[in-house]
């Protein structure tokens, strides 16, 4: 019998060692904290169950969850129907759009752009005084009178929902058209000399094609969608305002750890993300497999 060399366990060992220490001990630490209640410092006192009743009964969390599903779910929806119209554009034969190269390079751009400069850019643009999107919208006689539009509830929301949008779909194009590229082009071709028109391509073969790579972008978008925080921080006072609109899960868990020193709070609204993005996720997964696989 041949003897095994345990020498390769000394190369390995520092990758467990940072995983364990980095990963595994935060994740068990903040289990731990969800039923004490901890300032930061200190020993944390243990108080049971205190923090999940809390958590079922909090206004707050459950105004937290409902913005941000407002806006992921205009910002993802958006994304998603630009995303699509492109892919549609550019995979007709009839068109022949060249240049896809340089098209999915200016699409992916604002992608590329750091979080807290797009703050910054739209809040001077958004800015109800002497933002450019009030000055031009008054030009061309939209509005009559300057819109405060990130001191309002349902602006601020939508706002930061086209924001997202602005961001994002470059990237989604970007991975539905990597679907497109995947698809025969006998397909299209048999449609073309078949007489279908532009709609019955895209509904009877693009589409049904692309659920596979859609169910991906929905599971990964709601992921990130659930964990917005950094838009809504920027863009605002840190709170949320305008009347808590923009008062994201994850911001009111910064909030409660960082700013009112609820860290033990803070633990348990990290463990209810995490299963409410669980939930969401296998709810979405599983009804949009079901589709596939019936048809």
């Amino acid at each position: 019998m041949k003897k095994l060399d345990h020498k390769g366990y000394f190369f390995i060992a520092p990758f467990f060692a940072i995983f364990l220490v980095f990963n595994i001990y935060p994740v068990l630490l903040t289990f731990y904290y969800t039923f004490t209640s901890y300032e930061g410092y200190g020993t944390p006192e243990f108080i049971g169950l205190t923090n999940y009743i809390r958590i079922f009964s909090d206004s707050y969390f459950y105004e937290a969850f409902f913005n941000t599903w407002k806006i992921w779910g205009l910002n993802f929806a958006l994304q998603l129907g630009i995303a699509l119209l492109l892919a549609a554009l550019f995979s007709d034969l009839r068109f022949k759009i060249k240049g896809l190269g340089f098209f999915r390079a200016i699409f992916y751009l604002p992608n590329l752009i750091t979080i807290s400069s797009v703050a910054i850019l739209f809040s001077i643009m958004l800015d109800w005084r002497h933002g450019s999107v009030n000055m031009f919208l008054q030009q061309i006689g939209l509005i009559s009178e300057p819109i405060n539009w990130l001191n309002q509830p349902v602006t601020a929301q939508v706002s930061v929902a086209l924001i997202l949008t602005w961001m994002w779909f470059g990237y989604t194009f970007i991975v539905l058209m990597a679907g497109v590229s995947g698809i025969p082009g006998e397909l299209y071709e048999a449609a073309l000399i078949d007489g279908a028109n532009r709609w019955q391509t895209f509904v009877h073969i693009t589409l049904p094609l692309l659920k596979p790579i859609m169910l991906y972008v929905m599971i990964t978008s709601l992921i990130g969608g659930l964990q917005l925080f950094d838009l809504p921080m920027l863009i605002t006072d840190g709170l949320g305002a305008p009347e808590g609109s923009l008062n994201t899960m994850v911001l009111y868990l910064y909030n409660q750890a960082f700013r009112y020193n609820n860290y033990g709070y803070a633990a348990t609204i990290a463990y209810a993300l995490f299963l409410i993005t669980v939930i969401f996720s296998a709810i979405t997964f599983k009804s949009m497999y079901r589709k596939s696989v019936k048809e």
